[in-house]
């Protein structure tokens, strides 16, 4: 089989026009000059466009160009490599499927980057968190509350709500927020704007089971490491304990860490024979049931968590038909509690 073709063979200027023979396999080029090749057809790369016209290259000679003046015959022309559009496997599998497969490794690579935070978090040493914690536990300083009596109804309630529980450490601030926060290592911290916006000592319990959540899913090293990134827990505070603590008061946990958080706590109150419908109430209220004013001091807890009244739904939900229950304190022990910052001025103390 012949054709008519011209060649440029990529070490003079001069191209040369003669006959393609095809050789099975292989090709070469007649000419006034003598002819060129054998070349192989597998090692012709896809056509390029020079002037217009396509031509074709030559795998590991740079400047070589083959081409036709008249269209080939169809027995040469299906030898010849085809064009690329986009690319090479793109064109190989088409459009719309390597579309298909790009969006498919898009997603796989973005739910792997959410997926991150949460993975380290499971590698952090348990000395880490521990320290980093004990560093922001002694950040709240001058405002935290140490009433004998308070304390002892503070331990009290935190034996009656996780008696398993072990390397807890549970705090109250003097901090007018109604809001808790749980630290590095398993601390928790209470502020005293919370005591006194509960009613009842089983409000406050159905909140530490809630913390407490928090602390056995690692949900606050995981938000650590996704804002402030793995250095910080590792031992990088470069002297900003403060800014650190600040930036955790305002981390929102995800709605699913929220979530999992009160079905540990109802799980503990379940447990405890404490009635989880105080806590429902204490959420229906965070939702804007109270007076406009008492409204706005709860919604310090409020802005960082699920809606309130799902929340109060679910906590209802919980309990167990016909169980017996008693309140998480006496009257004695939940009046130490309220007053264990008695005599501290309630004001937002922290240099942040």
């Amino acid at each position: 089989m012949e054709t008519r073709a011209w060649l440029y063979d990529g070490q003079t200027a001069l191209p040369r026009t003669g006959v393609l023979i095809d050789e099975g396999d292989r090709f070469r080029l007649e000419d006034a000059r003598g002819g060129a090749g054998p070349f192989a057809w597998a090692d012709l790369l896809p056509p390029h466009a020079d002037a217009g016209v396509a031509s074709y290259g030559l795998r590991g000679v740079p400047g070589w160009r083959l081409g036709f003046p008249d269209p080939p015959p169809a027995a040469i022309a299906a030898k010849l490599p085809r064009g690329q559009t986009y690319g090479r496997w793109i064109d190989r599998f088409g459009l719309w499927p390597a579309a298909l497969v790009l969006a498919l490794v898009a997603s796989a690579v973005v739910w792997g980057v959410l997926q991150t935070p949460a993975l380290v978090a499971r590698l952090v040493p348990a000395s880490a968190e521990r320290r980093l914690g004990e560093l922001m536990v002694g950040d709240f300083g001058r405002n935290g509350c140490r009433r004998p009596e308070g304390q002892a109804a503070l331990q009290a309630l935190v034996r009656r709500v996780a008696p398993t529980e072990r390397d807890l450490e549970v705090h109250v601030v003097a901090v007018p927020m109604v809001n808790a926060v749980t630290l590095p290592g398993g601390r928790i911290v209470i502020f005293s704007g919370l005591l006194k916006a509960a009613k009842s000592p089983d409000e406050v319990a159905g909140v530490l089971g809630h913390e407490i959540g928090h602390v056995r899913n690692r949900d606050v090293t995981e938000a650590l490491v996704r804002q402030l990134g793995l250095s910080v827990l590792l031992g990088g505070l470069d002297g900003n304990v403060a800014g650190y603590t600040s930036a955790l008061l305002s981390t929102a946990y995800s709605r699913s860490a929220e979530t999992e958080a009160d079905r540990y706590s109802q799980q503990l109150l379940r447990q405890a024979a404490v009635s989880p419908a105080a806590t429902a109430d204490f959420f229906r209220r965070l939702g804007g049931g109270a007076a406009k004013g008492r409204t706005e001091r709860l919604l310090s807890y409020v802005a960082s968590h699920p809606v309130s009244r799902d929340r109060a739904q679910a906590f209802d939900a919980s309990a167990t038909r016909g169980a017996t229950h008693r309140p998480a304190l006496d009257a004695t022990q939940w009046q130490a509690l309220r007053t264990i910052c008695a005599g501290q001025s309630e004001k937002w103390d922290f240099r942040f």
